[in-house]
């Protein structure tokens, strides 16, 4: 088959996805085994804290009525709950409420090519004398779906743990708005908050890049664009579960291919949405590990989820990154789902994972 062929053929696959039948199910077969960066000293496997926690979120979930997302339409999706409602239903059912850091929040917006789209600003209390560094922070949801709402405790957590302001971007969504539009919109928010972070208390000079999922995608693809266009380098990526490739076959696709909250079938979905035309599947921005160059990029800290189509994807980042002469640390968490790094208020995972992160971001924003 020639490679026009081969092209044709995965866009085809990718675009099909949403015709996937997917169950409820949160737990597969067999696990794919952890990168090899894992029997390095700047990586590792995070055993489970907790085995009912996850448990409880995912049952909840169920319980608020959510069907697969390749079944529903784009309105459809968008409206159900999300897993961060699952966690707070998890609250109520406790009689608790989810711990409010000591941060300030502030609403603004940033120019796009065609207008504006908003950001939230989230500036820790009592952080010392500023100017402080600035972590922007690009939301999940497969380019499609959630918001800086649904992402809230992510950005509120690295915040108050950091003691950095963080700048968490919103950008405009497929399919009203194809690949590569969110893209060019997270740029263009990383780009405004060099030109504006003094204005917020944040010290331009120190500013690192982080995202969940496709927000993981745009934060790698921010760096790249930043290196590309000869922009300030962010000091130090942090990629959470990250899309960084188009391949829906690979380990953790094969055996998480019916977890809960993501499935195979629901980012078949979420590509088939995204993507403006068939060969976009073959972009370096969405293939990060086959086609992207990523040499010369500011460190990383890569982390996954056992339980999770994307964990592959998350391995082969890490491994990709650190063969281009990128320093990384990787962290796998066992018996987690895709979603758990915001669930600290009810899992010890993602607390852990939390300061995981918050120690690399922490190094780098100190380093002399």
């Amino acid at each position: 088959m020639n490679h026009s062929l081969r092209m044709s053929a995965l866009a085809a696959h990718l675009l099909a996805g949403a015709a996937m039948l997917v169950s409820t199910g949160a737990y597969a077969q067999e696990q794919p085994k952890p990168n090899p960066l894992a029997e390095t000293p700047d990586s590792g496997t995070m055993k489970r804290a907790d085995k009912e926690d996850m448990t409880v979120v995912l049952k909840k979930l169920q319980d608020l009525g959510v069907k697969p997302i390749d079944s529903r339409s784009v309105a459809e999706a968008r409206a159900q709950p999300s897993p961060a409602d699952a966690v707070k239903a998890v609250l109520k059912d406790q009689g608790k409420s989810a711990p409010m850091p000591a941060v300030k929040m502030q609403d603004m917006t940033y120019p796009i090519a065609d207008g504006t789209q908003p950001l939230r600003i989230y500036t820790p209390e009592n952080a010392g004398p500023g100017p402080l560094p600035v972590i922007v922070y690009y939301h999940g949801g497969g380019w499609v779906i959630a918001d800086i709402n649904t992402y809230e405790s992510s950005a509120l957590a690295l915040a108050a743990k950091t003691k950095a302001i963080v700048v968490s971007v919103e950008y405009r969504h497929a399919p009203e708005h194809k690949f590569p539009a969110a893209h060019e919109d997270s740029f263009a928010a990383y780009k405004w908050v060099l030109a504006n972070a003094g204005t917020f208390g944040g010290d331009p000079a120190r500013v690192a890049v982080a995202g969940e999922s496709a927000g993981g995608n745009l934060a790698a693809n921010v760096a790249i664009m930043a290196r590309d266009q000869k922009v300030q380098m962010p000091l130090h990526m942090l990629l959470v579960y990250p899309i960084s490739g188009t391949d829906m076959n690979t380990p953790s696709y094969i055996a998480n291919q019916n977890a809960m909250p993501l499935s195979k079938g629901a980012m078949g979905w979420f590509v088939g949405q995204t993507l403006a035309k068939p060969e976009d599947a073959m972009s370096p921005m969405l293939n990060l590990t086959t086609k992207a160059d990523l040499a010369g990029l500011p460190p990383a800290t890569v982390i996954t989820a056992e339980i999770d189509p994307l964990m592959s994807d998350g391995v082969m980042l890490a491994e990709k990154l650190k063969a281009a002469g990128v320093a990384t640390t990787y962290l796998n968490n066992e018996g987690v789902t895709h979603e758990f790094f915001g669930m600290d208020a009810v899992l010890d995972d993602a607390r852990r994972a939390q300061d995981f992160a918050v120690k690399d971001l922490t190094a780098a924003f100190n380093k002399k």
